[in-house]
């Protein structure tokens, strides 16, 4: 074989390596950024409140990382990051009695997070509305949607107002894109 055919081959074989290289690594190094913990309670709670896995995770991955003992600097809990007053609010509409301090319990986290998440969809009708709440208030997204400024129909934002929520949403909606395809949860 002439040189010149034998180079072509070699960056030929050598170019078809690096792609089977990217193919492997790729789903596995987002698998690293984007860990699946406490899958049970995830599994149990999401099918519980009809959410999507791959929706109930990104949340997690977005409020606390996975991080069962997080507290934000506004005083929000746990795993999903909860306020000890929606979760007070919470357990009355369930008719529960818990320490403000079971939010660092990673299955009442997720049962509680999943449980407002369901009353958000509730609520306000779509995840991109639910999740804006989830992390600006329901009262603000209400606002919102009263707001020509912010919603032409009243149904959906044309805009956020809070660039951190935007930026939140944003966050959210890509993490759940790629529990969906690199995991292949609904």
């Amino acid at each position: 074989m002439n040189p010149k055919k034998r180079s072509g081959h070699l960056l030929a074989l050598l170019l078809a390596l690096v792609l089977i290289g990217v193919c492997v690594a790729v789903p596995f190094g987002l698998k690293s950024l984007y860990p699946v913990h406490y899958d049970d309670f995830v599994e149990t709670y999401a099918k519980e409140y009809g959410l999507k896995k791959s929706f109930v995770l990104a949340v997690i991955k977005c409020e606390s990382s996975f991080r069962p003992d997080a507290v934000s600097s506004v005083g929000a809990c746990g795993l999903m990051q909860m306020m000890p007053e929606t979760f007070q609010w919470l357990q009355k509409k369930n008719g529960e009695t818990l320490p403000d301090d079971a939010l660092f319990d990673p299955e009442t986290a997720i049962r509680y997070g999943c449980f407002y998440l369901q009353y958000l969809l509730q609520q306000l009708g779509d995840e991109v509305l639910a999740v804006c709440a989830y992390h600006a208030g329901i009262g603000n997204v209400k606002k919102w949607l009263g707001d020509r400024q912010y919603s032409k129909d009243g149904e959906s934002l044309d805009e956020i107002p809070f660039p951190t929520t935007k930026k939140y949403l944003k966050r959210v909606r890509r993490a759940e894109l790629v529990y969906q395809k690199v995991y292949h949860f609904q």
